[in-house]
């Protein structure tokens, strides 16, 4: 019996073939990404293990890996004195954790911003989006040409800002559905940290504030990613591969999407009691030790005007500030 004949690939049906590009793209994003040359080397490893953290929300455990234990012991104390709020400082808009955390925690916080968010901005997804771009080109320039960057700070947030600029165009940011479920999931987050506010922080010090926040920005991604940006799936992705290392300093470089983006930069590395730590935080670190400034604004950065009215939020409820006494220092 005569096998039957099948025409090319080319000659069937044009779906076929898009089928399995299709499969073979999924097959692609669902494997793990090809490693950068020195990708099992100590300082690469260190970088890993900051990330690992980062997707596992643990943020205490990022903190204790990310500063030799005497700078992390300090910091905490600073932190507890109300002095830093450090790895916070390594956040957009710091300064605002706690004053969000207290607007998100609110009694009936969901209807007041749910309401003020149809009334103002749902349904505004142009000027939404325009309003982020601008934000983003203005972000660009700023880290370009001002502040106290480094060199490889500047040339990973200017790629950063680049990408969400790009992402902002395309996201719901306005639709009502969408706003009403982000504000009710970050609602419920931020009460179940029990942290309403910049009292509350100092009062449970650097360590139980990182574990009690560790749940919440797993929320905060899981809303980012309903709406196209997930940074879950950026570092699962990411790339990592040794340039250099000489004595106890070393250059890795770092690959990883972003949205539709895809950042590739370097960073630097210092080898202190046998251990890697990233340059950056090292120097935030010091910097922050030395001036060791009561809690304020961060960054006052004169931002462009939003094409829509900002979003009013309720004060948060007004109750005693805790009297606890501070834990004692690591």
């Amino acid at each position: 019996m005569s096998r039957p004949t099948h025409a090319p690939l080319s000659a069937r049906r044009p779906w076929i073939g898009l089928l399995l590009l299709l499969a073979l793209v999924a097959c692609k994003r669902g494997s793990a990404p090809d490693e950068l040359p020195g990708a099992a080397s100590e300082p690469a490893g260190a970088v890993r293990q900051l990330a690992t953290h980062l997707h596992g929300n643990d943020l205490q455990a990022f903190a204790r890996d990310a500063l030799p234990p005497q700078e992390y012991a300090q910091l905490a104390q600073a932190w507890e004195q109300g002095r830093s709020r450090w790895p916070l400082t390594e956040l957009p808009l710091e300064d605002r954790i706690g004053p969000l955390l207290g607007t998100l925690a609110a009694p009936g916080s969901e209807k007041a911003l749910t309401r003020s968010f149809n009334a103002q901005l749902a349904g505004q997804d142009k000027a939404l989006a325009e309003a982020a771009r601008s934000m983003a080109r203005f972000g660009n320039q700023y880290v370009k040409n001002q502040g106290d960057y480094s060199d490889e700070e500047r040339a990973h947030y200017a790629q950063v800002l680049a990408a969400l600029g790009a992402w902002s165009a395309t996201a719901p940011l306005g639709d009502r559905r969408h706003g009403a479920a982000a504000i009710e999931r970050l609602a419920g987050a931020a009460r179940a940290t029990g942290l309403d506010g910049d009292p509350a922080l100092v009062a449970a010090g650097m360590d139980d504030s990182l574990r009690r926040l560790g749940p919440f920005a797993g929320e905060l991604k899981a809303v980012l990613a309903s709406y196209g940006l997930d940074l879950d799936d950026s570092l699962d992705r990411l790339r990592i591969g040794l340039v250099a290392e000489r004595g106890d300093h070393a250059t890795v470089r770092i690959h990883y999407p972003l949205a539709a983006a895809e950042i590739d930069t370097t960073l630097s590395l210092t080898r202190r009691d046998g251990h890697w730590y990233l340059d950056d935080y090292l120097e935030h670190a010091a910097a922050l030790l030395r001036e060791a400034p009561a809690p304020g604004p961060g960054l006052d950065l004169p931002l462009p005007a939003l094409p829509a009215p900002a979003l009013p939020v309720p004060a948060p409820a007004q109750t005693p500030p805790a009297t606890a006494a501070p834990a004692a220092g690591r």
